[in-house]
Parts: C-alpha cells; sequence; structure tokens
C-alpha cells in the first residue's frame, strides 16, 4: 500500500528540497524588509540638528575637515551698509510667517572655511571660542532651525566679532557667496570689536548690504534705530572668573576707575579729582612691574600696591567706564559684574540692548566734558537710589551679559518682539529682576518685611479732555530719571482717549485706565499697573514743575521714609 521508493519516514522527499528553495527567498525578502525598516527608523528619529550641532565645536578635527571655498578674484562685493534701512524697509517680515509660539525660526550655515584664490584664509584666527558658544546655544535654543526653507532669518558661520582678525575684502566677498544673502535681507551679524587703527569705525566696516549688525559699539552716527542690535562687548573674564554677588551698600571706595589705556587728558583729569577727594577715588592702572601675559591682565596697581581685578571692583560704590579708542568696552561688563553702578563717559555711545533695557535705573551717564563734575553729581544721588542701581546693575549683568549665550539670545529676542510685537516682552519683563516668590521660602524667618516692590515712583496723572496739556505734563515727567511708569486715569466717560500712534513716544511704561465714574478721587486708587512703592499723584494741568524739580522730591521722599 506504500510506496517505500518515494516515501520515507520523514515524509516525502521533494519536500525538503522546496523547503530550502522557499527559505532561501523568505529570508532574502525579510532580510530586505528589515533592512528598509532600520533605515526608515534611523531617518525618522535621528536628531535633525545632529549636524548643525557637529559643527558647532572646537573640536580641531571637525574645523579642519570644514569645506574649503576657494573665492575667485573677481567675487561680487556687497554694497556698504545702508543707513535707511528699517525693519519694514529691508527686512521680509512675510517670510517669518504665522508661528502659533509666536518665535522666530533661525537657520546657522553649514561651517565652512573660505580662502583667497593663494589659499591664505579670510580670518587670522578662523571660528573663535565665543563664537563657538554663541552659535551652540543658539542651536539648543527653540529659536533654531535645521531646515533652510522655514527660516526667517540667516546667521553666518563666519567668525565676524574681532575686525582685526579678519581681511575686510574677502569677508565680504565670503557673505556674499552665502547661498541665501540676497543682499543682506533677512541675515544677522555679530561684531563686538569694530574698525580699526587709525580712525576706528563704531560699527563693522565689512560691507554688508541690508544685513543686520549686532555691534559691540554703535554710536548715534552708525545705529540704525529699531533695525541694529547693540550688543555688550564680552568680558572673558566672565567664563574664567566667578565673582560672588555683593549685597548692595556702601564701600571702602566711592569712585574706582580701573582701565589701563585712558586718554591721557582724562587720566590728567581723574588725577586731579584724586587729589581734591584723596580716599573716596582710587585711581587704579596697569602693573609696570609685572610681567606681560593672562596674570597680568588680572591685575591693577596704584604706586606700586597690586589689587586683584576684577575683584577690586567690588569694594567701590561707582565704576567709571570711559571710552577708549572704541566706544565699547568690555569694562562694563566686569563693572555690572561686580554689583558696582557704572558711570559712562562715552558721548554718543549706545548702550547694550538700550532698546529694552531701561539704564537709568543701573548705571549715570555723564557727558565727557562734565567729567570735572563728577564727584559732585555722584554725590547728590540718595543712598538708597545706589543701593537700588547697585542691585539693578547686578542683575543687568546675569541676565544679559554673562554669556555668549545670554548675549546671542537676548539679541533674537529683541528681534523676535519686533516682528511679533502683539506677543512682545513687557518693560517690566526686560527690567524688573524676578520677586521671590512665597511658595519658595522654607522658613519664615526669612520673609522680607514688605513685600519687594520696583524700585522709582510711577506717576499718576489725572486728566479729563485736556490733551494737549496733558501731553505736556508726561512728555516733563517722562524726562525724571527715577520714573518707572507713566499711569493717565482716563477720567471721562463719553470720550475715549487719543488714539497710541498720537501718545508723545516715552522710554518708560504708559498705562491708560479708564474710570467707571467721574471721581477726582480716581488718582488715589490703587490700581493693579501700580508697582512702586513710590507714587506721585498729579492733575493734566499742572505744567510748572521741572523734571530736575520732581527728581529732587523724590530723592527727598527716599531720605525721609
Amino acid at each position: 500500500m506504500y510506496a517505500s521508493g518515494k516515501y520515507s519516514s520523514r515524509g516525502p522527499a521533494l519536500i525538503p528540497r522546496m523547503k530550502t528553495k522557499h527559505r532561501i527567498y523568505y529570508i532574502t525578502l525579510f532580510s530586505v524588509v528589515l533592512l528598509g525598516l532600520i533605515a526608515t527608523g534611523m531617518f525618522q528619529f535621528w536628531p535633525h540638528s545632529i549636524e548643525s550641532t557637529a559643527d558647532w565645536t572646537l573640536d580641531k578635527h571637525t574645523v579642519h575637515d570644514a569645506p574649503l571655498i576657494r573665492l575667485p578674484a573677481g567675487s561680487p562685493i556687497p554694497e556698504r551698509g545702508d543707513l535707511s534701512c528699517r525693519m519694514h524697509t529691508c527686512f521680509d517680515v512675510y517670510r517669518c510667517g504665522y508661528n502659533p509660539k509666536n518665535k522666530i525660526k533661525v537657520y546657522i550655515y553649514p561651517l565652512q572655511r573660505f580662502v583667497d584664490e593663494l589659499g591664505v584664509p579670510i580670518s587670522s584666527t578662523g571660528l573663535s571660542r565665543e563664537y563657538n558658544d554663541m552659535l551652540s546655544a543658539i542651536c539648543d535654543s527653540e529659536f533654531y532651525t535645521g531646515d533652510v526653507t522655514r527660516a526667517c532669518l540667516f546667521i553666518p558661520s563666519i567668525d565676524l566679532l574681532n575686525q582685526n582678525s579678519l581681511r575686510v575684502r574677502e569677508t565680504a566677498q565670503a557673505l556674499a557667496m552665502l547661498s541665501r544673502w540676497d543682499k543682506g535681507m533677512n541675515h544677522l551679524l555679530f561684531n563686538m570689536l569694530p574698525g580699526g587703527p587709525p580712525d576706528y569705525n563704531t560699527a563693522l566696516d565689512v560691507p554688508r548690504d541690508r544685513a543686520l549688525l549686532a555691534g559691540g559699539g554703535f554710536s548715534t552716527w552708525t545705529y540704525r534705530q529699531g533695525y541694529d542690535v547693540s550688543i555688550p562687548v564680552y568680558s572673558p573674564l566672565s567664563a574664567d572668573l566667578e565673582l560672588p554677588e555683593r549685597q548692595p551698600g556702601p564701600r571702602q571706595y566711592f569712585i574706582l576707575s580701573s582701565q589701563t589705556a585712558i586718554h591721557r587728558e582724562y587720566r590728567a583729569e581723574l588725577e586731579r579729582l584724586k587729589q581734591e577727594n584723596g580716599e573716596a577715588l582710587l585711581l587704579l592702572d596697569k602693573c609696570s612691574n609685572l610681567s606681560q601675559g593672562a596674570a597680568s591682565a588680572r591685575k591693577r596697581c596704584y604706586k606700586g600696591q597690586v589689587y586683584d581685578y576684577p575683584q577690586i571692583l567690588q569694594e567701590s560704590s561707582f565704576c567709571v567706564v570711559l571710552r577708549g579708542a572704541r566706544l565699547g568696552q568690555a569694562a562694563l561688563s566686569d563693572v555690572l559684574q561686580a554689583g558696582c553702578v557704572p558711570v559712562i563717559l562715552a558721548d554718543s555711545y549706545i548702550l547694550p540692548f538700550s532698546e529694552v533695557l531701561d539704564w537709568k535705573r543701573a548705571s549715570v551717564v555723564i557727558p565727557e566734558e562734565k567729567l570735572s563734575d563728577m564727584y559732585t553729581i555722584l554725590k547728590s544721588i540718595p543712598h538708597r537710589q545706589v543701593e537700588e542701581m547697585q542691585r539693578q546693575a547686578r542683575w543687568f549683568w546675569e541676565a544679559y551679559f554673562s554669556s555668549m549665550k545670554a548675549i546671542g539670545l537676548t539679541t533674537l529676542q529683541i528681534i523676535n518682539d519686533r516682528i511679533y510685537p502683539y506677543a512682545a516682552r513687557t518693560y517690566e519683563q526686560w527690567n524688573n529682576p524676578p520677586v521671590v516668590k512665597w511658595a519658595s521660602v522654607n522658613s519664615p524667618l526669612f520673609l522680607p518685611l514688605i513685600p519687594p516692590r520696583a524700585p522709582g515712583f510711577t506717576a499718576v496723572v489725572l486728566t479729563y479732555d485736556r490733551i494737549e496739556s496733558l501731553f505736556r505734563v508726561i512728555t516733563e515727567i517722562s524726562k525724571v530719571p527715577s520714573l518707572a511708569k507713566l499711569v493717565v486715569v482716563w477720567n471721562n466717560q463719553d470720550k475715549s482717549p487719543p488714539e497710541e500712534s498720537l501718545w508723545p513716544k516715552m522710554t518708560v511704561p504708559l498705562k491708560v485706565v479708564r474710570t467707571k465714574e467721574n471721581k477726582l478721587s480716581n488718582r488715589f486708587f490703587p490700581f493693579d499697573e501700580i508697582e512702586t512703592e513710590a507714587v506721585l499723584a498729579i492733575d493734566d494741568d499742572i505744567i510748572m514743575l521741572t523734571a530736575d524739580e520732581l527728581q529732587f522730591g523724590y530723592e527727598q521722599c527716599l531720605k525721609h521714609t
């Protein structure tokens, strides 16, 4: 019954041959599918910024392996910066489009090494540690995108921080070769040390078409209001030395000068002030008995006595920051870190981030011709106000000056606020240090005696419909250095206040509060907009008081409270 020649105890003889053929087929098919799944998964889950992250490193091998781009001698050169550029004329805001997070998208060009026809690099230093840190921070931020088609703002990987290290013509040619340059439209360039001898221009000399410039030494002649961004000159001491915060209050010295490259006329005037005021003023200079190097940069001397720098800055209430060959000075950052109130004598200098920071709360700006009156001017400032300024100076450094990351991201936030003004940070967010939250206090022994309040005073102006008189009053009040905010109480229920575009331009927040009933007592209502302890209540027809008189009144209020 059984065909034993065709069948064995293990089954039909033809089946093993079919299994082998199918096994090879299925194994091959499975392998192809598996490799496809693995490849798909890798592309799906591999970090999109891996290439750009690898670019921003000081690893010499990575920098060395960056593509070499040779610039033809006849490469086009951009035009010099257009001084008439504004956000609505030289920046394509439509490229930014609608963004549910109200954040601009920033693309950083891949790292490249540009050389001329002879192979000579356009920069003598290549990628600096400082610029590498800034690009790395931007790559790690919510602003960054690796998709060039989604980008609203473009940042070259060409290091322009120090013009001294650049070949100006070749650098301009390299910028023009960038794939998305388009005459610099929507491009942002960072520069901290502009110009060169003998003129030391206050803006980068590299031709840059319409590109925005974040510059560290702008003057009123080169700064394009609302377009460029004035940034600080970074101090490398910030990364190498941790200076603990010191509590505000009186210090050993009243005024201290620590810069080593001061013009001889200014130094002569400081010497005269030193003779008149004795130990209240400490005038330091570089140490002639120390060998040059990194160690000597952290020392200052006076008549053979050596002081540690920048630690000595913490021993003074006020620290002088004079202009040097360049307007922007790294000394400003050192002074802020020490919690010393900077006394800035640099005519026409655009202070860092002055578009959003209220420097009246953290510094004293004195015209250069008034240097001889500096001691008298500073002595007129009440002690309590000095303490507020010391505290504010230190916070400015921590929030905006302390690292290349802070400088870079603050610059992008300012540009972001221009593009999405409805989501912009408020004056208070930019200028008020974060207060201690009650829930974060563990012990009642450390509770403040009173809730923390913002420094300065709030002016509450009661008005009905005298628009011209109102504008005169608030314009004069806005000139008071200690003014923190203006609150206009609109007491007319039958008439709307003027449109926002018609109000005088202010450097402090202006809030208009409409009342439900016409009462004179509305001026004394504790509106939520009032965030200071001191309040000035004034009517819209009090036009005889000057800014100096109002400032004097506020100072007297501080002395007797």
